[in-house]
């Protein structure tokens, strides 16, 4: 199927054969004749990266009127650089639009600015929720006359504590003919949204929920926990051509990480949450000019970032949550190109990957931490390419090729060949002259895991897992936070683990409500607990953290 058999108008044909564009993606071809009515609820499941802005973003364009200087439509997002993207090629798409505009409101920014230009008028408003309230709550913007709403990378907006904003939004667009979600995932806080504000949404699904993306080699590494970095520094050397993010935990990691790269010697930088929106703009443009090879990242300050022709994605520890990987999994391999998404993990995470591999269904290749010497001569083979290939055709090197051979006449093309590859290579050969080997060798047969992910064979490690305790060895704790604070159970779980100091095997069973949460934990860690949480602050509330049963 090409783009002109979807039933868009003809200057929109003409501005996607301008972009090369001839046959839709999938969820573009099943989303943008459903939306051409322009009166259907829609609800899209689609990784990042399938092409979701031109499946909402053309049937906006050819809905509304170019000739009503007022917003129409709006699209929302969780983070300011998917504004950006978002409105970059919706102004691809209505190239020969003309009296078609489109605005990008986000935070970080001047807000006046952006008020000019609402009052210039405009069709299409697209926003990250914080600003669009600060907008509303001016008086700034009306959406009053909002016929098309689109919620985009829902899930993550919720992940990011939005769902109070989003549901503030919907309920200030009341003449709305049509909502159109766009989600990687389905949790269950975007199905309560969508049946409180949505009437008979017609499903759009590209692949199965939460799955990874098939055009993506998941690799793993398993090494002592102590030698993370070591291994992280040799799989970036085996991979001269990388352009990749490495994801953390937490911010110290990836400042830390960053800083030990670039000390190092590589193209680096952080990206998390203690930095200004000018300090991130600036990293996020080295990056995608290419200035920066490498890119250290949380997984909040991750979100939202589309660059293309990402090549690797490393995790330097995995995350807890599976939806989580999905979504850094899900920075590289887009657009139909392929790409590798590498986990550096200890022997005592094996069962947290396999269950990973379990709900993504995609199999999880378990490689070796390539030898020093492997990497020398990797090195070597990507000097020598580029050696080859470089343009000669530009300069006039035939003035000096006199000199140069009057120079070298008395040696030999060997000894040139060597001295060019001591001259750039010394340092890292010396690097790796006693690499030693960083595989984890295991004694025993590998464990044998059952159909449901659980440990069939006789001994399982308890470091790194929610340990199964009999009923009289654990207790249950109330703490009055919740998915409505921003977190979801992975940012949960290390935030509680950081403010107690205590290791993650203590901890069963964690159930997250919108307010309150439910820790099981073991009983001789639990007064631990109580008395690192209970009583603090968490943003102006104080949090508190008591025994279930004796509530």
């Amino acid at each position: 199927m090409t783009f002109s058999e979807l039933g868009l108008d003809a200057n929109l044909i003409k501005a996607t054969d301008a972009l090369g564009f001839v046959n839709p993606t999938p969820i573009q071809e099943k989303a943008i004749p459903v939306l051409l009515s322009g009166t259907k609820d829609l609800i899209g499941l689609a990784q990042t990266g399938t092409g979701k802005t031109a499946a909402f973003g053309l049937p906006l364009l050819q809905l509304v009127d170019a000739g009503q200087k007022y917003p129409q439509a709006l699209v929302v997002c969780p983070t300011r650089e998917l504004c950006l993207q978002i409105v970059t090629e919706i102004e691809q798409f209505k190239k020969f639009l003309p009296g078609m505009h489109v605005v990008a409101v986000y935070g970080g920014t001047s807000i006046g600015m952006q008020i000019r230009e609402l009052k210039r008028g405009i069709q299409i408003v697209v926003a990250t929720p914080g600003r669009l309230i600060d907008l509303i709550e001016r008086k700034a913007i009306n959406l009053e006359q909002i016929k098309y709403v689109v919620l985009d990378e829902a899930d993550e907006m919720l992940n990011m504590g939005f769902k109070d904003d989003i549901e503030f939004i919907l309920e200030n667009t009341p003449k709305r003919e049509a909502t159109w979600l766009f989600s990687a995932t389905m949790p269950p806080e975007i199905r309560r949204v969508s049946k409180r504000y949505m009437k008979e949404p017609f499903e759009v699904t590209v692949g199965k929920m939460n799955t990874a993306n098939k055009s993506i080699d998941h690799q793993f590494y398993v090494v002592n926990a102590h030698h993370r970095y070591e291994a992280l520094k040799r799989l970036i050397d085996f991979n001269p051509g990388i352009y990749g993010i490495i994801f953390t935990r937490t911010k110290v990691d990836a400042q830390t990480i960053a800083e030990k790269l670039t000390r190092d010697g590589y193209d680096i930088d952080a990206l998390h949450g203690d930095l200004t929106q000018q300090q991130r703009d600036k990293v996020m443009g080295e990056f995608r000019e290419k200035t920066l090879q490498l890119l250290v990242a949380t997984d909040v300050a991750a979100r939202g970032i589309d660059v293309k022709e990402i090549t690797h994605v490393i995790n330097y520890e995995l995350p807890d949550d599976t939806e989580v990987y999905t979504h850094r999994s899900g920075r590289t391999g887009r657009a139909g190109s392929t790409g590798v998404c590498m986990s550096i993990v200890h022997t005592k995470e094996i069962y947290k990957l396999r269950s990973i591999e379990r709900i993504v269904q995609s199999k999880f290749n378990k490689l070796e931490i390539p030898s020093g010497k492997d990497v020398c001569r990797k090195q070597f083979h990507a000097f020598m390419d580029k050696l080859l290939q470089t343009d000669i055709s530009h300069g006039d090197y035939e003035t000096y090729l006199p000199m140069l051979q009057e120079k070298f006449a008395n040696v030999t093309k060997e000894e040139v060949l060597t001295r060019l590859a001591a001259m750039e290579f010394d340092r890292f050969l010396k690097y790796y002259e006693n690499a030693g080997d960083l595989n984890v060798r295991e004694q025993r047969k590998e464990r044998n895991f059952g159909g449901d992910g659980r440990d069939q064979g006789r001994t399982r490690s308890r470091s790194n897992q929610p340990v199964k305790y009999s009923d009289g060895d654990t207790v249950r704790l109330f703490v009055n936070l919740g998915t409505k604070d921003g977190f979801y159970k992975a940012s949960f779980l290390q935030f509680i683990l950081d403010m107690s100091d205590l290791r993650k095997d203590v901890l069963g069973r964690i159930d997250m409500k919108e307010m309150n949460s439910w820790i099981e934990i073991d009983k001789k860690a639990a007064k631990q607990m109580i008395n690192a949480v209970d009583g603090k602050n968490y943003r102006g509330r104080r949090i508190r953290m008591n025994d279930a049963n004796s509530r």
